[in-house]
């Protein structure tokens, strides 16, 4: 393999970092740029924050942005928790509920990649930035395993895949009676009634068909997003800050752009929206309800824990971090219709209204030219293709990747140096297809 790989610096829906947590940024042209391998970037050879202290040509912090610059990256996205202020979601106290195995080589299932390029799977696992990556298979573990600084035992940021499970809570407490999605935001929010959302529904949340004055364009130093980062603590503070220090602060301030319910954006602030109405729905945190609902229920070997604002707000919209294994365990309760562990942990229901998708019509009007057909369903993307697949999506390369069809979950964490999955879509899509295809040989 080349020792450089070329890839678009910014895909048509690309992303960029912004000190340390990156958000979507508004479609632009491509650029290429070549970047060293994931061999070159391994964070343990290259000693990133190792000794005691490390030489400073080795130390990454989050207050001078080193957190966020690749390749420092790769070793960041696994350490979190050492960099911000977090809140911890317990996995409680009952017995782990160990994951059978049945270990499989798929190393060399070979597929073609959606620009033409024949590759193998162990090529993808590279040319990916792959941190982990595990499959299971009719709940069995066939194939687990990591690179650079990954580890069975360490939680790693799981990004915008945080949303998704967002919108299951969303979606069980909507199943249990406890959340109206025909009700108005403001029934659980009134902070929102002056806002964007004043008029929105908890559904167009939900599924990110609101019209909001939210600019992720980076060009623009004023672009509400670095407004959003400054706020939730995702961005260093700047000398003679005034403006919001918490994400509540923050969401009060947007403004309405356009009608809601007519085509979907891809917007973070609606992430925070559906985290607050959660919680108000709840009259819990976002780190107890996830326990208390999911995590507890589990059998996960380790606690997550979310990263939080100033005030402990937890960040909805990308601020989870699991061990690979736990992720694994509530991608298979998804696949089981909610049921792990011997129990119903989330109704039915819930998982049931995430997998008849959005509207395909509204999806297509942001057109992703790699996600043709595609729909938006509480805070999931569904692929609409013959497995009736589903995916929880986080920059840099997270995913869970749900195949009914093929009894198949896929769960992995990254550190690719391009933020936006359109640089990684060409190998992972064609990749999750090309196993489940072998498994269900």
């Amino acid at each position: 393999m080349a020792s450089r790989i070329i890839v678009p610096r910014l895909g048509v829906f690309g992303f960029i970092t912004l000190a340390g947590i990156a958000m979507p940024a508004l479609a632009q042209e491509p650029k290429m740029k070549s970047f060293p391998t994931a061999a070159e970037t391994d964070p343990v050879t290259l000693g990133m924050m190792q000794g005691f202290p490390p030489p400073p040509d080795k130390i990454i912090r989050f207050a001078d942005g080193s957190s966020s610059r690749f390749p420092n990256t790769r070793w960041a996205f696994s350490h979190i928790r050492e960099l911000v202020p977090t809140a911890n979601v317990s996995r409680g106290q009952g017995p782990i509920v160990a994951l059978p195995r049945a270990e499989r080589d798929l190393s060399k299932i070979a597929f073609t990649t959606l620009d033409g390029k024949p590759l193998t799977f162990n090529d993808a696992l590279a040319l990916t930035y792959t941190d982990g990556i595990l499959v299971l298979h009719k709940g069995k573990v066939v194939f687990e395993k990591y690179f650079g600084a990954g580890d069975p035992h360490r939680p790693h940021i799981a990004f915008s895949v945080t949303k998704s499970v967002v919108g299951t809570l969303a979606a069980l407490l909507a199943a249990d009676g406890k959340l109206d999605p025909a009700a108005l935001v403001t029934k659980y929010v009134p902070e929102l009634k002056d806002s964007a959302y004043g008029d929105a529904t908890v559904r167009q949340v939900m599924d990110m068909t609101i019209g909001v004055r939210f600019s992720e364009n980076y060009s623009d130093p004023n672009a509400e997003v670095f407004a959003y980062a400054r706020a939730g603590g995702l961005a260093p503070i700047p000398p003679n800050y005034q403006g919001p220090r918490s994400f509540y602060d923050f969401l009060v301030t947007l403004k309405k752009e356009g009608e809601h319910g007519q085509e979907f954006k891809y917007q973070t602030s609606n992430a925070e929206v559906l985290a607050w109405i959660v919680k108000r729905a709840s009259g819990q945190s976002m780190a107890a309800l996830l326990s208390d609902t999911i995590w507890s229920k589990l059998g996960t070997e380790h606690d997550a824990y979310f990263t939080v604002d100033s005030i402990g707000t937890a960040s909805g919209g990308g601020g989870l971090n699991t061990t690979l294994r736990d992720l694994a365990r509530f991608g298979e309760m998804m696949r089981l219709h909610g049921k792990f562990n011997g129990q119903q942990i989330i109704p039915e229901a819930a998982v049931a209204d995430i997998e008849k998708g959005g509207d395909k019509d509204q999806f297509a009007k942001a057109g992703y030219v790699l996600l043709k057909g595609w729909s938006y369903r509480n805070m999931w993307w569904i692929t609409h293709n013959d497995h009736d697949a589903y995916i929880a999506r986080g920059i840099y390369g997270q995913s869970i990747y749900i195949d009914p069809k093929a009894e198949m979950v896929i769960v992995r964490y990254a550190s690719h140096p391009i933020a936006g999955n359109a640089a990684n879509d060409p190998i992972s899509l064609p990749m999750y297809a090309a196993v489940a295809n072998e498994l269900m040989k």
